[in-house]
């Protein structure tokens, strides 16, 4: 039986219930009695008991694993990356091409959104799983590929892919990554590596990194498209960044802020490349000696008969070229402007999205779509899975945590971002990756 219980609403008391009257004796002008104070709002002097319980000062903690512990985004791993780094390797991780226009609307589009929650959801369960390309992934996001990796922080690629094999996710490594194909996957034996590939105009010196990525056990391969020449990196050109890194007056004054860089770069193996001998000169330079001005199609058709594993292009920034790469045989795209590195004022992969996501849908196509650029908080990426995304990378993000702490500190990277999704998805009232959907996001400035 259901029982009503009625609330007792002194707004709805009559006039004449609440007329007061007068005690017996008392004089209907006189005014009543003071309230009496509560004891616990009388003031009083403190006893040594109460205050001890709220004196217990805690010791400081300077180990690095405190440090990180302390970092509750990634932008406070920025923060630390940045008094641990020297400027030059720094703002090559930090920087963008030409006046960093297209890496700031990247972003900005991750804010420039309005999530819609559902409630009374059980979310007393949240599955961050997924699939991607064939294979499963314990969380939706995975590691591009950075380059020159050990330059920001000696453990470079070993330390980005033994994380990315204990968080259960991809790596990629790049072509101009500073530890070998070979090393990176014995450092990652059970790990999921991926490779990736610029086309180089020497197509045998690209079928000989083809054939070891291969060999090694890399079931993907991830050819990047949009580097027809080097953008313009103007910090890289202030900073007069070199590989390796120079001892100019400049960067030994540098070193003195940050010792610990300088004896972990000076004491390991100089930094060697995932496809190339030593190099010494600017990055610029090594970039344009590599990049091939003259890809076409084509050169995509020949790729997808020479390699046998699941081919991703990466570089798509238009709805056209992403239907065309399917076409020509890729099993996925990377909707991604190179981290605003290239080309200034690229367009948004967050806002390309939803327009390439339709498209696929419209041809029937189940060719993945991956997206990176921007990304900074599980947010962002709960955010790219729910307007089209079936998985996401990160560069810049990862890469904070490596030059703030090494391994610990890309892993602490991860953590942060698979807390902030867990979190995001629980107060929107969703327990499981396919359950988001559009109805979940609104562009507020698209």
């Amino acid at each position: 039986m259901t029982h009503t219980i009625q609330p007792n609403n002194p707004e709805t008391t009559s006039a004449a219930d609440s007329t007061e009257i007068p005690a017996a004796g008392v004089p209907a002008s006189q005014p009543a009695a003071s309230p009496v104070v509560p004891a616990a709002l009388r003031r009083r002097i403190p006893k040594y008991s109460d205050l001890a319980p709220l004196m217990q000062f805690k010791k400081p903690e300077f180990s690095k694993e405190a440090r990180l512990r302390r970092a509750s985004t990634i932008w406070e791993l920025r923060d630390i990356a940045k008094r641990r780094t020297p400027q030059a390797p720094f703002d090559y991780t930090d920087g963008a091409a030409e006046a960093e226009i297209t890496l700031r609307r990247a972003r900005e589009a991750f804010l420039d959104i309005e999530f819609r929650p559902g409630i009374l959801r059980n979310v007393s369960s949240i599955d961050l799983s997924t699939e991607i390309l064939g294979k499963y992934s314990r969380l939706p996001v995975g590691i591009a590929p950075t380059g020159f990796t050990r330059m920001m922080q000696s453990e470079g690629e070993y330390a980005g892919s033994q994380a990315a094999e204990a968080a259960g996710i991809p790596y990629t490594l790049s072509t101009m990554g500073t530890a070998s194909i070979e090393d990176v996957a014995a450092a990652a034996p059970n790990g999921r590596n991926w490779f990736q590939l610029y086309l180089w105009t020497d197509r045998d010196r690209s079928l000989e990194l083809i054939e070891r990525a291969a060999n090694a056990g890399n079931d993907t391969l991830m050819v990047t498209v949009d580097t027809a020449v080097a953008g313009a990196r103007l910090r890289d050109v202030r900073n007069g960044m070199t590989i390796p890194p120079a001892l100019t007056i400049k960067t030994v004054l540098d070193a003195s802020y940050r010792p610990a860089w300088w004896f972990n770069f000076l004491t390991h193996e100089p930094l060697t490349f995932a496809s190339l001998s030593r190099y010494t000169g600017t990055v610029a330079d090594l970039i344009n000696s590599m990049f091939d001005p003259t890809l076409t199609f084509e050169d995509l058709d020949w790729l997808r008969e020479t390699w046998k594993g699941k081919l991703v292009v990466k570089g798509i920034q238009t709805v056209e070229d992403a239907r065309k790469v399917v076409d020509h045989g890729a099993d996925g795209v990377v909707l991604s402007n190179h981290g605003g590195r290239q080309l200034d004022r690229a367009p948004i992969p967050f806002h390309l999205l939803p327009e390439v996501s339709a498209a696929f849908k419209a041809d029937n196509s189940d060719a993945a779509i991956i997206l990176d650029t921007g990304i900074m908080s599980g947010a962002d990426i709960v955010a790219a899975l729910a307007l089209g995304a079936d998985f996401t990378m990160i560069g810049r993000a990862y890469l904070y945590g490596l030059m703030a702490g090494g391994r610990a500190g890309v892993d602490r990277a991860i953590q942060i971002l698979e807390k902030d999704m867990a979190r995001t998805m629980a107060l929107l009232g969703v327990s499981k990756i396919s359950d988001l959907t559009p109805d979940h996001v609104r562009l507020l400035n698209k």
